[in-house]
C-alpha cells in the first residue's frame, strides 16, 4: 500500500473538484457527507487520509463511491447540474482500475 502524499494530495483535489462539479455539487455537500469539520479541501482530504490509513486508495475511492450513491440516492440537488451528471460513473470506473492496480502487484 503506498503512503499518503503531497503528490496523492494534488491528485484528489483535482479529481475532487471536477466529481463536484460534473455531479452539480459543492465542497459544503462533500462536507456534509464526509462530515469534516469544514468545507475547507485541506479538511476535506484529513478525512480521505484517515480512510486512506485505514485501506489505502480502495478504501477512499469506496468511500466517495459511497458518497455519490448516496447523492443520487437523495438526488435533492440544489444545482440543475445534478440531473445531467456523468454517466459513467467515473468513480466506479476509478474504484475497479485501483482494485486491478491492486490485484496486478500481488
Amino acid at each position: 500500500m503506498s503512503k499518503w502524499s503531497s503528490q496523492i494530495e494534488e491528485e484528489l483535489t483535482l479529481l475532487i473538484k471536477d466529481w463536484l462539479k460534473q455531479q452539480g455539487r459543492t465542497q459544503a455537500d462533500l462536507r456534509r457527507s464526509l462530515q469534516a469539520v469544514s468545507t475547507r479541501m485541506p479538511a476535506l482530504l484529513e478525512v480521505l487520509e484517515r480512510e486512506h490509513r485505514l485501506g489505502g486508495m480502495p478504501r477512499v475511492a469506496e468511500r466517495l463511491c459511497e458518497v455519490e450513491a448516496k447523492w443520487a440516492e437523495t438526488n435533492s440537488s440544489p444545482s440543475e447540474n445534478a440531473t445531467n451528471a456523468d454517466p459513467f460513473n467515473q468513480l466506479d470506473l476509478l474504484l475497479q482500475e485501483i482494485r486491478d492496480d491492486c490485484g496486478s502487484q500481488a
